[in-house]
């Protein structure tokens, strides 16, 4: 029995789950099964072609790299990361690989929502970057001065000791935060570094296959599951979620496995113990999506990216909310702030994982592509993300969501 229940808790930990649930919560929606939300599909073509707007702008050959980090690490048309790893010299492909990963994996955990008022002053170009962009810069310029490292003359590395120490001083000075400037979920943020680092040097077997225990370790680990050169996109998230799953705050567990980024909800109803839990793993996902590039680099072919989902993030939420194919039941709801566990927030979040989906097989159809020459991961960076942002600052001057979700800095 207790191996069952384990194993319908595992079964939560994967895309397959996500796209599953988040499916099953528009069809209730569609049948006016929501509380908070009615549905309105013909307005879906017009999101199609916002998609498309800001897509052929940002990328007029429709040459579209995939949804991940690595694009914000691109600042003035300089990749920034690019220029420090092709100067550095990597015994390997592989040792380049983990550095990346141990970039990816941090700079992604410092990635959630950053409020509209705080800003990064890059030293470069003396620009003042907010949001999601400015958290890159920000994450890179720590890895590269050596933050995390226990070497500062091999700063490219993030090792499980110093992690597991970092005083909150170092993050509120790193991220150049003061009284006019604060930044959503500090204490969050630098929680969920030391809980990695506990982690990774408890998990010697996982993350020090061929150095010392570190995030970057997980490279190996992936690796060793290769068939043939290839591996499945979905096996990259099952390896992220099953080896980093415990550092999440405690939510939901099950059978005593964290489910993570986990929430509940009536509406879902199955036949076992995972009723009404709806799996979504935003933050892992897009941890994911990032880490596909490195794998790459290192020799690998990295096969069913669309086997991963949609992300349920505020911007790709507030596209379908901002577009009114979502409408709030009650108008009020706009007005009001909404813990992350609230049914409204959990109803937003899947539906748009569920409308992702549908959006992409939209706009593949006017471009005349397939998931394989479109992936999700491209329509998400061509794309919906930006389309999101677009809409929100042209209804809203400082470019907030059309909802207002209560975050701790480790869900968006």
């Amino acid at each position: 029995m207790a191996d069952a229940l384990e194993r319908q808790a595992r079964s939560l930990l994967t895309a397959t789950a996500v796209r599953a649930r988040a499916g099953q919560m528009l069809e209730t929606g569609l049948a006016g099964g929501l509380s908070h939300f009615t549905i309105d599909l013909d307005r879906m073509d017009g999101v199609a072609e916002a998609v498309l707007a800001v897509t052929r702008k940002a990328y007029p050959t429709l040459d579209i790299p995939f949804h991940a980090r690595w694009r914000h690490f691109v600042l003035g048309g300089v990749d920034r990361w690019a220029r420090f790893a092709d100067a550095a010299s990597w015994p390997d492909r592989a040792a380049r690989a983990r550095a990346e990963f141990d970039l990816a994996i941090v700079s992604v955990l410092l990635d959630a929502g950053a409020g509209a008022a705080w800003r990064y002053r890059d030293a470069v170009t003396g620009e003042s970057i907010g949001r999601s962009e400015g958290l890159a810069i920000a994450s890179l310029d720590m890895f590269a001065s050596g933050l995390f490292s226990r070497d500062t003359r091999a700063p490219f590395r993030v090792d499980a000791g110093v992690l597991a120490e970092l005083p909150l001083a170092a993050l509120t000075s790193a991220f150049q935060v003061n009284d006019a400037n604060p930044l959503l979920g500090l204490e969050g943020r630098t929680d969920l570094l030391r809980r990695l680092g506990e982690l990774v040097a408890d998990r010697a077997e996982i993350f020090g296959l061929q150095d010392t225990p570190r995030p970057g370790g997980l490279f190996d680990h992936i690796a060793a599951q290769a068939t043939d050169g290839a591996i499945p996109a979905p096996a990259i998230l099952s390896a992220v979620l099953n080896q980093l799953g415990p550092i999440w705050p405690s939510r939901l567990e099950l059978a005593g496995v964290p489910l993570g980024d986990c929430w509940r909800h009536p509406a879902l109803k199955t036949d076992d113990a995972t009723a009404g839990l709806v799996p979504l793993h935003k933050l892992s996902q897009w941890l994911s999506y990032s880490l596909i590039e490195p794998l790459q680099r290192a020799g690998f072919e990295v096969t069913d990216i669309d086997g991963l989902t949609g992300l349920a993030e505020y911007r790709n939420g507030g596209l379908f909310v901002d577009h009114e194919v979502l409408r709030l039941r009650d108008a009020a709801d706009a007005e009001r702030a909404h813990e992350v566990d609230s049914l409204l927030v959990v109803e937003w979040r899947a539906l748009t994982v569920a409308l992702l989906d549908r959006l992409a097989e939209l706009v593949r159809a006017k471009l005349g592509r397939t998931p394989e020459t479109l992936p999700l991961a491209s329509i998400l960076e061509g794309g919906s993300w930006a389309a999101g942002r677009a809409i929100a600052f042209a209804r809203r001057p400082d470019g907030s969501p059309p909802l207002r979700v209560i975050s701790d800095g480790t869900v968006f």
